[in-house]
């Protein structure tokens, strides 16, 4: 079983010492969706919530995140980001807006916290400016799809995950 990296042999929580660790280019890939009332999503779509473009302002509030995870999470290192995308669609079946982050740097630790805490706070911006007409709003499956760089190499979530 991998020990947890987070920890020293006394049991105490640390910064993990990422000095010797080469530098390579580093992406994480982040999905999750907020589940709402057919009405709300609407709203959303039709650009007509009196607090402005939903998504749009979700957008940034998700690559805004992205950059302070080290202030958020605290034995995150703060990594200098090379690019943050935070898209979103729509899917009216089921009254969802997805989320996908992806977050990459060149760096000598991954970004995987960074596009969780994009796509996290994302989905938290449409809470925040949809609640006054839909407080059941409920933010589901935020999860990693994929990363890539680094000691550990290429990682993607399976179809059947």
């Amino acid at each position: 079983m991998t020990k947890l990296t987070h920890f020293n042999q006394s049991g105490e929580a640390h910064m993990v010492d990422v000095g010797q660790k080469a530098i390579t280019q580093r992406t994480a890939v982040t999905s999750g969706y907020i589940e709402m009332l057919p009405s709300t999503l609407a709203l959303i779509q039709s650009g007509e919530h009196k607090k402005g473009d939903v998504l749009s302002i979700a957008r940034i509030a998700g690559i805004m995140a992205s950059k302070r995870t080290a202030d958020l999470i605290p034995l995150c290192h703060p990594l200098p980001i090379t690019h943050v995308e935070v898209n979103f669609h729509t899917d009216t079946e089921n009254n969802r807006v997805h989320c996908y982050a992806t977050v990459k740097t060149n760096g000598q630790t991954g970004v995987e916290m960074e596009a969780l805490t994009a796509t996290q706070i994302a989905l938290l911006t449409i809470y925040d400016m949809c609640k006054a007409v839909d407080r059941g709003m409920s933010i589901q499956n935020v999860r990693l799809e994929e990363k890539s760089g680094g000691k550990s190499g290429h990682w993607q979530r399976s179809t059947t995950d």
